[in-house]
């Protein structure tokens, strides 16, 4: 008897370790040892993986088996080890051949099935970047784990049959148990789902506009107007305005909500933007991610490449709202635990909504208002000004008129403005191509008062708001990206004067009411 290798793969955050499993079997007393910081999930594998044994026709050694994860300093967490510590100890006791450099990653069932585990995306992605091509997972994950290029995925449902075909000898395994399907992880459907029309929310022209806008250059918003005035409604058809994911877009997004225990397509990847709607009593740990252990991404992260939505924006806890700061500037969240740091991607959108007061009711003369002014300002202070002052679009939704009430086809529906939009990003992709950008939020400051420098003819509102401390140094950047964009969706070359003056209305509109 020698030692016995396999492989698998540990995950911290979307970031994936290849892991060898060694196995040895000792002279000793019965026992079964597994090293190399493992969590209590990962330890309670050792019964796991010796009732699957047995009901499999393959028992393992009754001497000290000890299975040691390399490299040993990486926690490790899950049950997605189970397969490799087994055949790792299968193939110490000489019961399989070599396993040749394949990397398992699969829960054991006691009977002997092969269970699916959540993050199959990273870890098969994590496995091939590695150069470990051959990966052997559950049935029930093949489809997503064949959603990485140059993966050569072998799916199983039971333990015997894949010890078969690694050379175990068939005259006790249970190679006649075939379990049932039904235990994919996919959602199916879950790109099939109505999406939200434009074309349902009534008036509100200059809201459509701006969300627009939003969608064209990838801003974020405010929307404050009384209840009912349509918020909720209009947020909730941003993501349609969006285009479909690239290729490298749409592998993080279902790799994020593979992690995530996310109902994933089980076959296609995630072409839409996603769309996260967390309800104001959400924790910290919930939006930003966390939890014991490893921290597991939040609603901010399941919301990379689409749109995090806060509803009652005020009504959130305050420490939760400026930990928003940090992705909002770098599209990246880093979360830091006892038990390791995990960076997940959080490039989103965030929609915020608000009343102008408690009661709702502080809108046009305010007379039925019957807040205090004090109350007002307490209510609009929990979203903090450097949380607002990352907001480019700040904008007043006042009450649907009558006139505008109830008057079908009279609005341009999802489609028609999506077109505008797609235009306006193959616009934006052609000029920032040079710098590595794709939209107008992202472009920094320096390029903004560097190569795309406007006329001081055409900034002289903006350099004297900045003068005056109406606008900080970043609003006056964000100015001129919501300028910008304004100029992308008229098909100029350059924002003009109006550009400037519309950008710094729609930044500027909350305050202004």
């Amino acid at each position: 008897m020698g030692v016995g290798r396999s492989y698998s793969v540990a995950l911290l955050g979307l970031n994936g370790y290849i892991v060898e499993v060694e196995a040895d079997i000792g002279q000793t007393l019965p026992n079964f040892v597994i090293l190399g910081l493992p969590d209590a999930s990962l330890n309670e594998a050792k019964e796991r993986i010796r009732s699957a044994a047995q009901n499999s026709g393959i028992p393992l050694s009754r001497r000290k088996i000890t299975a040691n994860l390399i490299p040993a300093s990486l926690p490790k967490r899950g049950s997605g080890f189970d397969l490799a510590i087994t055949m790792a100890v299968l193939r110490a006791a000489g019961d399989i051949r070599s396993t040749e450099g394949a990397v398992f990653i699969s829960e054991l069932g006691l009977d002997g099935r092969l269970r699916p585990v959540r993050g199959i995306l990273p870890a098969v992605m994590a496995a091939v970047q590695t150069g470990h091509n051959e990966v052997v997972v559950a049935q029930a994950n093949v489809a997503e784990a064949r959603l990485v290029p140059g993966a050569l995925v072998r799916g199983y449902k039971t333990l015997a049959r894949l010890a078969f075909d690694f050379g175990a000898d068939p005259q006790d395994l249970a190679l006649d148990y075939d379990p049932a399907d039904g235990e994919a992880t996919g959602g199916g459907d879950a790109e099939l789902r109505v999406v939200p029309d434009l074309c349902d929310v009534s008036g509100q022209g200059d809201a459509r506009r701006a969300l627009e806008v939003a969608a064209a250059g990838a801003h974020h918003v405010l929307l404050c107007g009384p209840p009912g005035a349509g918020k909720t409604m209009l947020a909730e058809r941003l993501p349609g305005l969006l285009p479909d994911l690239g290729d490298r877009e749409a592998m993080e997004v279902t790799a994020i909500h593979s992690l995530s225990a996310v109902h994933v397509d089980s076959v296609r990847l995630l072409r839409r933007p996603p769309f996260e709607n967390p309800h104001h009593s959400a924790t910290a740990a919930a939006i930003i991610g966390g939890g014991s252990g490893l921290p597991r991404p939040g609603a901010a992260s399941r919301a990379h490449r689409g749109v995090l939505f806060l509803d009652e924006a005020p009504e959130y806890e305050r420490r939760v709202l400026d930990a928003l700061r940090q992705p909002l500037e770098s599209g990246e969240l880093v979360i830091h635990r006892s038990a390791g740091t995990a960076a997940y991607p959080a490039r989103f959108q965030l929609v915020l909504a608000a009343n102008p007061c408690p009661c709702g009711k502080a809108t046009g003369k305010g007379v039925d208002c019957t807040c205090t002014p004090v109350m007002r300002r307490r209510y609009f202070g929990r979203m903090s000004g450097p949380l607002l002052d990352r907001v480019d679009i700040q904008l007043q939704v006042e009450r649907v008129s009558l006139a505008d009430f109830g008057q079908s086809g009279a609005e341009e529906d999802t489609a028609t403005v999506a077109a505008r939009v797609d235009a306006a990003r193959s616009r934006q992709r052609e000029r920032l191509l040079r710098f590595g950008m794709e939209t107008n939020s992202q472009v920094p400051g320096r390029v903004l008062r560097g190569e795309l420098r406007l006329p001081p003819a055409t900034t002289k509102i903006l350099d004297t708001s900045l003068e005056r401390g109406i606008l900080t140094a970043r609003g006056y950047d964000r100015v001129l990206r919501l300028a910008w964009t304004l100029a992308d969706l008229g098909h100029r070359d350059q924002p003009h004067n109006d550009d400037i003056g519309q950008a710094l209305g729609l930044r500027q509109a909350v305050a202004a009411a």
